[in-house]
């Protein structure tokens, strides 16, 4: 567990609501300088808090106005059928996380889609012909809201 404190909490906050600000931005915010904003930054990636950078697209905006949540059995477990699927998943564009769950299912895929018709051609056509696909069940996204992590 990496040992943070206040400042470091309220850094990370401060960067999870917008990563494209400025050491010297976030230090004004903070109340410290720019060369001790950097410094703090720069051990945060070193201890891995924090791990990358991304840019929130607005995928209705791009012309994806469907999101749908795919519960994905697998027919026959093992190491091997493990690997074939996460790396034939990995491969279909629509699909924008594959989580390898405990529980009823042994995926978790978010995929993206123009509308129902383009979800069910990729459904049909790329996620049905993977490798030791069993059963899957799916749910449509209704609404979606950002909640602020735990810092």
């Amino acid at each position: 567990m990496i040992d943070l404190d206040t400042t470091d909490r309220a850094l990370l906050r401060a960067l999870s609501e917008d990563a494209t600000q400025s050491a010297g931005a976030l230090g004004r915010k903070l109340g410290l300088s720019q060369p001790a904003t950097w410094r703090r930054l720069k051990r945060l990636r070193e201890v891995g808090a924090i791990a990358r950078h991304r840019v929130d697209l607005d995928l209705a905006a791009l012309g994806f106005g469907v999101t749908v949540f795919l519960g994905i059995s697998l027919a026959a477990k093992g190491r091997v059928s493990l690997a074939d699927f996460e790396r034939a998943v990995s491969a279909i564009p629509e699909v924008q996380t594959v989580q390898h769950v405990l529980g009823l299912y042994d995926y978790r895929l978010r995929v993206v889609a123009r509308d129902l018709s383009d979800f069910e051609r990729i459904l049909r056509r790329r996620i049905l012909t993977l490798p030791g696909v069993g059963a899957v069940d799916a749910n449509v996204l209704l609404s979606e809201e950002r909640l602020p992590g735990p810092l």
